[in-house]
């Protein structure tokens, strides 16, 4: 029988949403997604292609000309509201044993919740930690 990987440390989630916050260069990536583009590769609704069980619930893709932790773009899900870049899941892949960041781009607030909801679904296998670029309630608030 194989040996299993043991997990990866759980992160102390109390004392990264700050620093994250105020660490991640939100414009300086809001104006990479602008000025690069991003490309979808799995629409809303599509299934993954490893694990065909699983249905992405919002557009799923990546930022063009990017690196993550991982040597890909980095990743990003994409709603259909008109908020630019909300906010990103710090994520915890316990198949893959390594953490990426997600960015959040147009998402209404319900996609804000629902793309938190997908990551953290199992969170045996993937789970997250949700950093928002601007408390909640303005997202919520459509008065201008």
């Amino acid at each position: 029988m194989p040996e299993r990987k043991p997990r990866l440390p759980p992160l102390d989630l109390q004392a990264l949403r700050p620093l994250v916050r105020e660490q991640l260069r939100w414009n300086a990536w809001a104006r990479c997604i602008v000025s690069n583009g991003i490309t979808i590769e799995r629409p809303r609704t599509t299934a993954h292609p490893d694990y065909p069980s699983v249905i992405y619930p919002l557009d799923y893709g990546r930022v063009d000309g990017t690196r993550g932790t991982d040597g890909e773009p980095l990743d990003v899900f994409v709603g259909r509201g008109t908020t630019g870049l909300v906010g990103a899941i710090l994520t915890t892949d316990h198949r893959q044993r390594d953490r990426e960041v997600k960015l959040l781009y147009d998402c209404t607030p319900v996609e804000v919740y629902t793309a938190h909801g997908f990551i953290n679904y199992d969170r045996t296998l993937l789970e997250g930690v949700l950093v928002l670029r601007r408390p909640m309630p303005t997202l919520w608030d459509t008065s201008g």
